[in-house]
């Protein structure tokens, strides 16, 4: 039985070459930030790819070489292959754990998906483990069971609806289950802005740069980092949220 692994990014891929002796593919997506619409692959591509040509060295044509072409991967995996997904339990890469959930059960997979996640203390980083903890967290992946995911597989179009209260009920449903689900919809839900038009993210960072007495983005990233390890946004995205509140 063919065996492919879907990672969280290039950084675990390069963790796993000597370990994984398998299919990787990479999700190379970044789904908190910006328009997640399109119930078909292409439109989702046409409007990934028209907002992530905003950030400096993306462009159109890159888009679909380097996030569409692994995704399209993803859609074609032979039903029947065992799918291991490694994924953390930050909102980062759990929006986009949830997106690959929902397509794999689309197209027809239920009964041999797999997840990796971080060992205790790591939640929200791979990088930080070693090869035998790598070896060890693969050994002991989870099977995702058909009936919850169905409703797992469902948080994605909730999202994209931001439909927060119902994907809370779904994160509630299977808390015995997948209990990294919950945190992560709070975080999302954290979000919203307030009457001032800033989520929680946004006050954060004025806190922040409050409290250090300093403007420069990148002491205020580091230290949004550090307390705020459930978001796990990049640095292209605290950037953007930064320059906002430094026009506002």
């Amino acid at each position: 039985m063919k065996q492919v692994h879907i990672l969280n990014g290039d950084c675990l891929k390069f963790q796993l070459q000597n370990i994984i002796h398998a299919e990787l593919i990479v999700t190379r997506e970044c789904l908190i930030d910006g328009n997640v619409q399109g119930e078909t692959l292409t439109d989702f591509y046409a409007n990934r790819a028209e907002f992530t040509a905003q950030y400096p060295g993306c462009t159109v044509a890159r888009y679909y070489d380097m996030a569409a072409l692994e995704i399209d991967k993803i859609a074609n995996i032979a039903v029947g292959s065992d799918i291991i997904c490694w994924f953390e339990d930050d909102l980062f890469c759990q929006v986009n754990f949830w997106f690959v959930i929902h397509l794999l059960v689309k197209k027809g997979h239920q009964n041999s998906i797999y997840l990796v996640r971080p060992n205790a203390g790591n939640e929200y980083s791979f990088a930080n483990m070693t090869e035998a903890e790598l070896k060890f967290a693969c050994q002991n992946k989870q099977k995702l069971l058909a009936q919850p995911l169905v409703a797992l597989a469902q948080l994605w179009p909730l999202y994209q609806q931001d439909d927060i209260a119902s994907m809370r009920v779904i994160a509630k449903q299977l808390i015995d289950i997948y209990p990294f689900l919950l945190p992560a919809v709070e975080a999302h839900s954290r979000r919203t802005p307030d009457e001032n038009g800033l989520g929680y993210p946004e006050r954060q960072l004025l806190a922040i740069a409050q409290e250090l007495k300093t403007q420069e983005f990148e002491a205020i990233f580091q230290c949004f980092s550090e307390r705020e390890g459930i978001y796990s946004f990049g640095d292209l995205q605290v950037k953007q949220m930064f320059d906002r509140l430094q026009m506002n």
